[in-house]
């Protein structure tokens, strides 16, 4: 009976510890948003001596309109999980370069609300991605072709000629192309 109780005491306590290390935290570099689970001491190692150059290809509407983009989150979520592993926020480079029908999640509130009915999630995420250091970029044909102009876009959010001019030339600087 004893070994027993010490048995269920070793896997109570195995199960917490366990439970414990799976729920996200939340960063540094963007504090609201972007919570990660960390991960001690990994097998593949972080190299530290790296500049971290990503643009993060974001083209989708988001699934819930009154909810947070998950592609602007992953970048916060990049930023944070990096920072807490080591990297300094000096040496991560992150690009988003929205368009398509991602396009309205870089709306101002007011215009958000006109097409979905709520205020834009995103807004105070991309406040502190620009905070950040992150560029936020849209395509210019996808902002011609939904009218979407410098009164009714985000100010935290450039225009480029296109998404492809866009993303070849962050490739051309070092930036590697995520696509999800």
């Amino acid at each position: 009976m004893k070994k027993l109780f010490l048995t269920l005491g070793v896997l109570c306590i195995t199960f917490q510890t366990t439970q414990a290390q799976n729920k996200p935290i939340a960063g540094t570099a963007v504090k609201d948003f972007g919570k990660f689970f960390p991960v001690e001491n990994p097998s593949f190692k972080t190299d530290f001596t790296q500049n971290f150059k990503v643009v993060i290809d974001v083209q989708e509407a988001s699934p819930k309109p009154e909810e947070i983009h998950p592609l602007l989150n992953t970048a916060a979520r990049y930023l944070n999980m990096h920072t807490w592993a080591g990297v300094p926020l000096k040496d991560l480079h992150v690009a988003l370069v929205v368009h398509g029908g991602a396009s309205d999640a870089i709306l101002t509130d007011e215009a958000y609300q006109a097409k979905h009915g709520v205020v834009n999630p995103n807004t105070l995420l991309i406040e502190q991605l620009s905070q950040a250091g992150v560029q936020l970029i849209l395509c210019g044909q996808t902002a011609g072709a939904r009218g979407i102009t410098d009164q009714n876009r985000n100010a935290h959010v450039q225009v480029a000629l296109s998404a492809l001019t866009a993303i070849v030339q962050l490739q051309n600087q070092g930036y590697q192309l995520i696509e999800f």
